[in-house]
């Protein structure tokens, strides 16, 4: 993947299995974002394929996904149920299943009171909240979460990762981006980790730890980004 004469993600290649959580890890500008956006077709990439069941991906794949990006993207001057039942709509459900659906889950994450409020009235926390929601709306067999938690206090990241390993558990498959390695510990059970576009650290939890001498992800993130890593951690 290249912007202009600068290559930012350069042969790399792994496998996410089916029913798995799959952290894809690394520092600021590591090259996270760019895979998954190249990958899904957000950016053109200079070369590569994403595959799923042996299949290239394509938005109109009969594949169901569900992306969280980093940053919020929603109709901020609209109200909370209106903005989740448009987008559940627009994954194929009924309207009156897509506002049924989304008042419970809203009442799951303690936005019930919110229902009628404006997007753009909300904090950012509970913006992520909503957009979760609409991420995981339609049983997605493919879920890729940016950041998810980022912004939240411990109450609201556990609770999250409740959701997350909830929809895990009904057999999505999960992509999780995050500079929490509690959370990777929690949640995944395979990882890469990317500098500079190239991977430093792949297989399973264990396995990375062992290759680098049983030292903890903490560590281990430290040891291959160095300041990188701290400087990472204080803009999450």
């Amino acid at each position: 993947m290249n912007f202009g004469k600068k290559t930012v993600v350069s042969d790399l290649s792994f496998s996410v299995y089916r029913g798995e959580t799959f952290g894809l890890l690394g520092s600021n500008g590591s090259g996270k974002t760019t895979t998954i956006r190249a990958l899904l077709g957000l950016y053109q990439p200079s070369g590569g394929t994403l595959h799923i069941n042996g299949k290239p991906y394509t938005v109109d794949a009969e594949t169901r996904l569900g992306y969280l990006p980093e940053e919020r993207g929603l109709y901020k001057k609209e109200k909370v149920i209106d903005v989740m039942t448009y987008f559940g709509q627009l994954k194929g459900m009924k309207r009156a299943d897509a506002r049924e659906w989304s008042i419970t889950y809203l009442q799951r994450v303690d936005l019930a009171d919110k229902e009628h409020t404006q997007i753009d009235k909300l904090s950012g926390g509970q913006q992520q909240k909503v957009q979760l929601g609409i991420t995981i709306m339609n049983n997605p067999e493919l879920l890729i979460l940016d950041e998810p938690t980022k912004g939240f206090d411990p109450v609201n990241r556990r609770l999250l990762m409740d959701i997350i390993e909830e929809r895990k558990r009904a057999g999505a498959t999960v992509i999780f981006v995050s500079h929490h390695m509690e959370e990777v510990e929690r949640l995944c059970d395979r990882i890469i980790l990317l500098k500079n576009g190239d991977s430093k650290a792949y297989g399973t939890i264990n396995e990375v730890k062992e290759m680098h001498g049983g030292a903890s992800l903490d560590d281990i993130f430290i040891r291959i980004y160095g300041h990188e890593a701290e400087e990472g951690k204080s803009n999450a």
